[in-house]
């Protein structure tokens, strides 16, 4: 009995061992201009400011207008904690959506939007219309299979991990059974 409480708490050690601690997704703490904010002019630069550094590469800020144009101007750039993108000069009056999505220091997508609202009409032209999904930017090159395993953090793989550490400690519990019972018979 003595031994298999020994594999039992062995087998549970390394189940532990394998197990890493869930580390938390960036959450957004702050942004300029602040979300909900009433403008009487557009801003020049939307910045998003995050708890932890943002990774780099992944990172993209699109703004949709009321009339439903996108308005941001050039590349989103990242600078540690901080993502941001320069906005073209605003036209409507009416509600701005700036939508993002970050690589998350853990490696997980996150995604968001901050609004607000311009209460002055600007003087400027939108070039593009936006996509369906204006709050949650696309990125250009997954494959609708790879996006939704990046949405959903390689869930999948956890549980793959999991059952195997169950059959691992379900086989050491025979083998440990079957030996203990060996013991016991008479010779």
């Amino acid at each position: 009995m003595r031994r298999l409480l020994t594999v039992l708490l062995l087998a549970c050690t390394a189940l532990l061992g394998v197990v890493t601690p869930a580390q938390a997704h960036n959450v957004l703490i702050g942004s300029d201009p602040r979300d909900g904010a009433q403008l009487t002019s557009g801003p020049d630069r939307i910045t998003l400011t995050f708890d932890q550094t943002v990774r780099q590469g992944f990172a993209q800020i699109s703004v949709t207008g009321p009339d439903g144009t996108r308005w941001e101007a050039g590349k989103t750039a990242v600078d540690g904690a901080k993502v941001s993108v320069g906005v073209k000069p605003l036209g409507p009056a009416g509600q701005y959506v700036a939508g993002y999505r970050i690589m998350s220091s853990d490696g997980h997508p996150v995604v968001g939007k901050v609004t607000f609202t311009l209460t002055v009409a600007g003087t400027g032209t939108a070039a593009q219309p936006a996509p369906a999904d204006s709050a949650a930017p696309q990125t250009p090159g997954l494959s609708a299979q790879a996006a939704e395993a990046a949405q959903n953090g390689g869930a999948g793989m956890a549980v793959l991990w999991i059952v195997g550490a169950l059959v691992l400690l379900g086989g050491a519990t025979v083998v440990a059974l079957r030996r203990t019972g060996d013991q016991g018979a008479p010779r």
